[in-house]
């Protein structure tokens, strides 16, 4: 199988919102609550560059590469100012944009960045995500046959959602090919642990909203949202109780509503 990777999607009407997934994945991660957070907004969902249908990444790869050309992307929609979303890696890149005064509003979903200063962990889990691209392009040739079985999705998503039955089969398997095409993977891992992740939050003046699941184990709360927890006094905080790194797909209709229910304020 050869898979269709595309640098972003476009729908519905209404304000704009601009989508931004967590590390190594594409746009579609957001797939399942488009059709519920596009009745209200005009959505622009990209991937990021270096990640599998994206554009290019600048060299030498940086998170402040990636910032510059998520507002570039921004430019050439002709979004001057937009709300955004983010998971991961996307939360991040969110907040940047807000320091940079391109954001309406910020929704972060589990965002990453948000370890005090002082604290080192995360270099674990930027190693632990190294080694499970590795192990993923040894088995993303047989994506659809691993896929095909409930153990295979359970493994597949043990990470994103504790919830996953209603996960199409045909998106985890893109999600599963999308991470093995990762270009940006290495390059974006040297670069974090030389220059760690430059970010001054309390710069940040627009509305805040930070959703968490309770059973994320990738950003695991209180450390790894410490920083914003000292950074934005404005932030109104959402804990999804059992929920994992990716509220988008765990509980797809939850995360929606909490977007709109910020968004539309």
């Amino acid at each position: 199988m050869v898979p269709r990777f595309t640098p972003a999607h476009r729908g519905g009407s209404g304000t704009p919102l601009v989508c931004l997934h967590g590390f190594m994945d594409t746009w579609r991660i957001w797939e399942l609550v488009l059709p519920t957070v596009e009745r209200n907004h005009d959505v622009l969902a990209i991937t990021l560059p270096g990640h599998a249908g994206g554009p290019p990444l600048a060299r030498p790869a940086s998170l402040g590469a990636l910032v510059d050309a998520v507002e570039h992307a921004l430019d050439q929609a002709n979004l001057e100012l937009a709300h955004i979303v983010g998971n991961s890696l996307g939360g991040y890149i969110a907040f940047q944009l807000a320091m940079r005064g391109r954001a309406a509003s910020v929704v972060a979903f589990a965002p990453a960045g948000g370890w005090e200063p002082q604290d080192r962990s995360w270099m674990d889990l930027l190693n632990v995500q190294r080694e499970l691209q590795a192990y993923i392009r040894t088995v993303a040739p047989q994506a659809e046959q691993l896929l095909a079985t409930r153990e295979g999705r359970r493994r597949a998503t043990a990470l994103t959602a504790a919830n996953f039955e209603h996960i199409p089969t045909s998106l985890l398997v893109h999600q599963m090919l999308g991470i093995a095409a990762c270009e940006a993977a290495g390059p974006l891992v040297e670069s974090v642990l030389r220059d760690g992740w430059p970010l001054d939050a309390s710069k940040v003046t627009c509305p805040v909203r930070i959703v968490w699941g309770t059973a994320d184990e990738l950003l695991t709360l209180p450390t790894a949202g410490a920083r914003f927890r000292a950074e934005l006094p404005q932030a109104e905080w959402v804990l999804l109780d059992g929920v994992a790194h990716s509220p988008q797909l765990d509980v797809p209709l939850e995360a929606a509503q909490l977007i709109l229910g910020f968004t539309s304020s």
